[in-house]
């Protein structure tokens, strides 16, 4: 990743998952990582001060607890003797009592009691260093239990005097640089401390006795540094399947694109065959790509039919300009009588009258591509407009012998009406022409189903089959010597075409069961609203 270009890196949709994936898990993961480990730690330290505390308050009690009621030596004892008889207490040893002693309490909480103030065995009749020796005797095996002093990484305590400070008692596994720590004014409650690799608890008792109790926290450290490396280790495992399995799954997503991107480029650089090798079509790429190769076949045969066009246009225009330049050489190869020149002339007038009316239909044909010819929206009746294209035509049809049979029913619509009659102007030429000597000519109109219809039928040859799906292709002749020598260009069909389409309506051709050919108009009553 670090050889990878900047570039690649914002411009490639992959990399932008990747990355943005790497951000996301990153986060979560140290999120997850650090929350983790501050439960992990938390919770062991909590184990461990509950044990410190415990230890605390056991201490505590037991340096509380009156010497002659057990103590810290878990039997009893009599205070030493005073000069007196020594005084015993009669009954058994009963349980460590407990409640807060201030300084002048007896050892039962009351100043009246049998060991008060005023009693024999009372604080007051004892001296400082009896309580001394009293609280640096044997611990007592319950709380001895709590101490293993032959462990260095074992629980340790060290107990300081209330009068001078001085230690009264330390485990022997107790650190040597263990202080006492600073009172937090009159509170008793248990507090905790570390220092360095240890953790420790103290307390101050009511008469101002301290208790510590503590233990090293190696094994804790050891333990949690040992769950970071595998918090780390499992995060940067998630990572890397997480960014390896994205990586993957964006590569894989992604290549129906690489595949289009491919396919568009060999398209662009001229290969219009090509097309998309599509696998999956169900998904959004496959739907695109079954889009794109549809986008492609359409500007393959647009293309196709361009260069058609342009070579049937080229053609057809060399023809009449070739026909000009032969009249022109061969006058003006000798001298010529007048009316030999008056020929001449007329018949590249003829030739020319031919190319003109060849580069209008071409420049209209160019115009409905470009969605530039200007089409009217008037209401009409395509009856009235059949009737004077029908009237405009019976010289030509008269001359050749043809009759025109008229059906006309009313058939509203909306349109233009000149370009409409061009439409019925060229496919009734077209029946004239292609009909027999004597024959006729069915024209028909009427309105049906928000139709309006109109068919032109002759009983000519007819089409054939293989020449009917191309009838409305521009410069196609289905009989190209007749037509040529007609002077037809083959662009008649594919004009009327045009102006139907741009109508919002269709036309069809077939051949008729007893012969001749019949072409269909529909336009739509409400078409172009």
């Amino acid at each position: 990743m670090l050889n990878v270009p900047m570039s690649l890196l914002t411009k490639s949709i992959r990399w932008r998952f990747v990355l943005w994936l790497a951000f996301l898990l990153t986060f979560v993961l140290a999120g997850f990582g650090i929350t983790a480990f501050q439960l992990h730690r938390e919770n062991r330290f909590a184990q461990l001060d509950e044990e410190l505390k415990t230890r605390v308050s056991t201490l505590s009690a037991a340096v509380r607890t009156p010497p002659f009621a057990g103590g810290l030596l878990g039997e009893r004892r009599e205070p030493p003797d005073r000069g007196g008889p020594p005084q015993f207490r009669d009954g058994p040893a009963g349980p460590p009592p407990s409640g807060n002693f201030g300084p002048d309490s007896g050892p039962r909480g009351g100043p009246g009691g049998p060991d008060g103030p005023g009693g024999p065995g009372g604080p007051r009749d004892r001296p400082p260093e009896f309580d001394n020796e009293v609280r640096q005797s044997p611990l007592s095996d319950s709380v001895a239990r709590l101490f293993d002093e032959n462990s260095m990484n074992s629980f340790y305590f060290t107990v300081w005097s209330r009068n001078s400070g001085a230690v009264l008692r330390r485990s022997t596994n107790a650190p040597a640089n263990v202080t006492q720590p600073l009172r937090p004014g009159r509170d008793t409650g248990v507090y905790l401390r570390t220092r360095g690799t240890v953790r420790e608890a103290f307390h101050y008792t009511e008469l101002g006795d301290c208790i510590l109790a503590g233990r090293t926290i190696v094994t804790e450290l050891a333990a949690s540094s040992r769950f970071a490396g595998w918090l780390i280790a499992g995060g940067c495992a998630v990572l890397l399947l997480g960014l390896g399995g994205v990586w993957l799954l964006a590569g894989r997503a992604l290549k129906p694109v690489e595949v289009i991107s491919g396919a568009a480029t060999r398209i662009a650089a001229g290969n219009l065959a090509e097309r998309i090798n599509v696998s999956e079509t169900d998904d959004e790429l496959g739907q695109l790509a079954n889009t794109l190769n549809t986008t492609f076949a359409r500007l393959e045969t647009a293309f196709a039919q361009q260069k058609q066009f342009t070579a049937d246009a080229s053609h057809e225009l060399r023809t009449p300009l070739a026909v000009m330049i032969s009249e022109a050489q061969t006058t003006l190869a000798r001298e010529r009588t007048a009316a030999d020149y008056r020929e001449t002339v007329q018949a590249c007038l003829d030739t020319a009258q031919q190319m003109r009316k060849l580069t209008e239909s071409l420049l209209q044909l160019a115009r409905f591509d470009a969605g530039q010819e200007k089409i009217r929206r008037d209401p009409l009746d395509l009856a009235r407009v059949a009737r004077d294209c029908v009237a405009q035509l019976h010289p030509l049809a008269d001359a050749r012998g043809v009759r025109i049979n008229c059906e006309l029913s009313p058939a509203e619509t909306r349109g233009d009406a000149d370009l409409l009659a061009r439409v019925l102007t060229n496919l009734i030429t077209n029946a004239i022409q292609h009909s027999r000597a004597n024959g006729e000519i069915h024209l028909a109109t009427r309105a049906h189903a928000g139709e309006a219809s109109l068919t032109v039928a002759d009983n000519g040859s007819g089409i054939a089959p293989e020449d009917l799906p191309h009838l409305f292709e521009r410069f196609y002749r289905a009989d190209k010597a007749r037509a040529r020598a007609n002077g037809n260009s083959g662009l008649g069909l594919a004009i009327c075409k045009a102006i139907v389409d741009a109508h919002g309506g269709s036309i069809t051709a077939a051949s008729r069961a007893g012969g001749g050919a019949e072409f269909a108009v529909r336009l739509s009553v409400q078409n172009i609203l």
